[in-house]
Formats: structure tokens, C-alpha cells, sequence
């Protein structure tokens, strides 16, 4: 897969990039909260790509108002989890001076691979990853 055929992501912080596609069609998800994603993690000569109906606009808004929350109290975490086991984002102050780690646990084979990525980060990530989340969301208000 490459970047650059898929444009800029709508959703980027530390080595996580998240493209939102569209909607699942009906009847293939019922659920209408399910959204076709591209996700990236990589770092130091890894790379690894995920993509589907793998993450929900309540994640999306969940994760927001998670790291919503560490960006004003500068504690607590905040969980990007799409339920299906292709995907999972953590962030969580590592110490008083408000230093983030966020840990990705990403894999296209949850069977026979899982792969796992942290990234330190400072509190001036978040706004910017906010507003991204907020974007995608208003996309399919």
C-alpha cells in the first residue's frame, strides 16, 4: 500500500495515520457506525497496514473526548478501540510534565501476527488530533 496514492490521512498522530473512506454499503453493516478505514503504523523499519470496516464514529468520538479530557486535566487515557482486533490505539500521560505515550497494536492477521508500536509524545499533539477527530465525525453527521 502506498501514502501517497491515498492522499493526505484525515487522522495522524505520532507514527498512526488513519484515512477514512466511507460508510460500509448496507446490508453488509447494519450498523451504520461502521466506517471504511486505511490505517499505518510504522516506525524504525516497520510498516504495517490495516483496512476495512474496522473502526466505529463512536471510537472516533470516544478516543476525541478521551484525549479531550488528558488535554485538560493532563491525566487519565484515552482509547481509540474498534472493537475488531485489526486495530487499537492507546494514549496515556507517561508523567507529570505532561508527556504522552500513545501504543498502537495493529495487525491485518490478528491470527498469526500482532505488531505493537509506542511513540512519546508531548500535549501539544492533541489539539491538532482533536480537531482531525471532530472533522471526521462531522463528515458523516
Amino acid at each position: 500500500m502506498n501514502s501517497e496514492a491515498l492522499g493526505a490521512p484525515n487522522i495522524k498522530i505520532g507514527g498512526l495515520q488513519i484515512w477514512v473512506h466511507s460508510k460500509p454499503p448496507l446490508p453488509c453493516a447494519p450498523d451504520e457506525n461502521w466506517i471504511n478505514v486505511t490505517a499505518h503504523c510504522g516506525e524504525s523499519g516497520a510498516s504495517v497496514w490495516v483496512h476495512g470496516s474496522i473502526l466505529t464514529l463512536s471510537a472516533i468520538k470516544g478516543w476525541a473526548e478521551g484525549c479531550q479530557g488528558i488535554s485538560r486535566n493532563l491525566s487519565g487515557s484515552a482509547v481509540l478501540d474498534g472493537i475488531e482486533p485489526e486495530l487499537l490505539a492507546t494514549m496515556e500521560i507517561s508523567d507529570r510534565l505532561g508527556h504522552l505515550k500513545l501504543t498502537v497494536i495493529i495487525t491485518p492477521d490478528h491470527l498469526r501476527q500482532q505488531h505493537r508500536f509506542e511513540f512519546e509524545l508531548d500535549q501539544s499533539h492533541l489539539p491538532p488530533m482533536i480537531e482531525q477527530c471532530k472533522r471526521v465525525l462531522s463528515t458523516f453527521d
